[in-house]
């Protein structure tokens, strides 16, 4: 409530109010904001004028009563501060918002089956519409399969339970693409700095990589494992600074990339005229780094709208058997590689 300058508490704007000041309907009002498609764009333009001038704010609890629906989708996360989780919440929120659709979001600090189990529960408990799982499921439980059957589940890390759908990126022909363009510039072997073996999508890498190297006939060197963060980038750039024949690296992110870079520099090698690198993800620091990270391009942003879209179609056809969606990588070539060097 706020007050008027006589003291007195005022109610806030209803939807009656809207409707008066649009000169429409509370009905049309109600039709216009969830969406509707008989609504005409005009009257729908008027009602979110006068949404906008009154400040309306539409009561959620009220509206599930009416209509039965929450008109809220579940997300689980990671608690992280990598930027592609945080890209793919940002694409997942404007998606549902455009299509007038609230967010709720279950962070989790965990990957074990426990803790995501728990994620869900918090979300069903709220009576969302659908979840989005943005974390790998690696290993599923008897209590994720009845809740992801429960309610309409997506995963967008090409992870799934027996009722989910999936959006994602085919994380092994993106390995694939980086390790090759690495010996079309002529490298006899590529070495790999993985992500933690606990995330399906570094194993996918680590596959698509050794792949490719065993396709070529090329030696497939040990992996080394990092944890996604520049430090631990850093810490096996220094490992693999003292292998005498190093010519090449492909990173299984960019963040872990740029610590590997600085690792090399301290070393005493030139990047790329001794050795070119790779990364994956092609965040925004990607373009900016010195040298500036050829990468692999996940389209985060897209991914998340891709989902929302996705997830609102098996909404309102909870029947229909979906299908993997997996979208196309792309390789970024900038200046960290080159031919390799001259024996």
């Amino acid at each position: 409530m706020s007050k008027r300058s006589d003291g007195k508490e005022t109610r806030p704007p209803g939807m009656v109010d809207v409707a008066r000041a649009a000169g429409v309907s509370p009905q049309t009002v109600s039709r216009a904001l969830a969406g509707h498609p008989n609504v005409q764009e005009k009257t729908r333009a008027k009602v979110l004028a006068a949404v906008e001038q009154l400040g309306y704010r539409r009561n959620n609890a009220a509206r599930m009563l009416s209509s039965g629906r929450s008109r809220t989708i579940g997300v689980v996360t990671l608690q992280t501060n990598f930027y592609s989780r945080a890209a793919v919440t940002t694409g997942i929120e404007h998606a549902a918002h455009d299509a007038g659709y609230t967010v709720s979001t279950a962070t989790t600090t965990s990957l074990d089956t426990f803790a995501i189990e728990n994620a869900l529960s918090r979300l069903v408990d709220q009576d969302v519409e659908g979840i989005i799982l943005s974390v790998p499921l690696i290993h599923t439980s008897r209590r994720i399969e009845q809740l992801t059957r429960a309610t309409p589940t997506l995963t967008i890390d090409g992870s799934r339970t027996d009722a989910t759908e999936v959006v994602a990126v085919d994380q092994t022909l993106a390995a694939r693409l980086a390790t090759q363009h690495l010996l079309d510039l002529g490298h006899e072997t590529v070495w790999h700095i993985a992500g933690p073996d606990e995330w399906l999508e570094a194993g996918q890498r680590r596959d698509g990589w050794r792949a490719a190297l065993e396709a070529a006939g090329r030696p497939v060197p040990p992996p080394l494992e990092g944890d996604w963060t520049p430090p631990s980038g850093y810490r096996n750039g220094l490992v693999l600074a003292r292998i005498p024949d190093l010519t090449a690296i492909f990173v299984a992110s960019d963040e872990m990339a740029f610590g590997v870079i600085r690792a090399l520099h301290e070393a005493g090698l030139r990047v790329p005229e001794d050795v070119s690198v790779v990364g994956f993800d092609d965040i925004e620091l990607a373009e900016y780094c010195s040298p500036s990270l050829t990468t692999i391009a996940q389209p985060f942003q897209h991914m998340g709208r891709l989902a929302v879209t996705h997830l609102l179609r098996h909404i309102e056809d909870p029947g229909t058997v979906p299908d993997p969606h997996t979208v196309a990588p792309r390789l970024v070539v900038r200046a960290s590689t080159a031919p390799a060097p001259a024996c």
